[in-house]
């Protein structure tokens, strides 16, 4: 895949501590409200590029890889055919999400989309997977392409099939 040119260097505010638990008390509140309505509340993404081109969202389970507790998170995602699309993005930050470690060794979960749940079993795309799924993630959510210049890791891009 062709690197992505290097964008101004990540905003430190977005790192302040301030920041990291309102986006970890917004995602509870998200999960909490998706749930009860049905994807009614909080089914769209609508904040930096999806202010103006709001981003369907999912919510994901997994099962912390150490502790076993099982974690729900709302993501952006891509419908590929029957597969879902999901991004390790983590707003650009230099180590990968939760999710996305939790999911490596504990790969079978389900998803809610809007009012139907799915058993999904997830995997990292294939080096010619991710170049053909890239632009449509970027076309999708263009903050994807900042994230992806903010950052040194290649952003893992993770295929939820059906089972």
């Amino acid at each position: 895949m062709p690197t992505e040119p290097r964008l101004k260097p990540r905003p430190a505010q977005i790192d302040a501590p301030v920041v990291k638990k309102v986006l970890k008390h917004g995602g509870r509140a998200q999960v909490w409200l998706y749930r009860r309505t049905n994807g009614r509340i909080g089914g769209k993404w609508r904040i930096g590029a999806g202010f103006r081109k709001p981003v369907p969202t999912l919510l994901l389970d997994h099962v912390g890889r150490r502790s076993g507790t099982r974690f729900t998170v709302p993501l952006l995602y891509l419908a590929d055919g029957p597969d879902l699309v999901v991004v390790a993005s983590q707003g650009g930050m230099s180590t990968h999400p939760q999710w996305y470690r939790n999911l490596l060794p504990h790969p079978d979960t389900q998803v809610q989309v809007g009012p139907e749940l799915r058993r999904v079993r997830a995997r990292v795309v294939t080096p010619a997977e991710r170049e053909r799924l890239w632009p449509m993630l970027v076309d999708l959510y263009a903050d994807f392409a900042s994230y992806q210049a903010w950052t040194e890791r290649e952003i893992p891009v993770v295929v939820l099939e059906p089972r």
